[in-house]
């Protein structure tokens, strides 16, 4: 396969799951109290929103780099 058509096909792939999934979470530790020896973490979980016009765009470019990359 065309590198190309590939790189279409992952975008496609990125774009549907952004449509399905709508935002995804990760969580990371913060550092709350440093007195010394004591410390104290606490988790903190961040969102980040998938905009569905930013998934479909996704969608239509590698659509788009399918056609053209089997083209040439």
């Amino acid at each position: 396969m065309k590198p190309l058509v590939i790189f279409g096909l992952l975008l496609i792939v990125a774009g549907l799951a952004g449509l399905v999934l709508g935002h995804f979470s990760y969580t990371t530790k913060e550092k709350v109290i440093d007195l010394g020896s004591i410390t104290a973490t606490a988790d903190r979980e961040h969102t980040i929103q998938i905009p569905d016009v930013a998934a479909v765009a996704a969608i239509a470019a590698g659509a788009f780099l399918v056609f053209v990359g089997r083209r040439r």
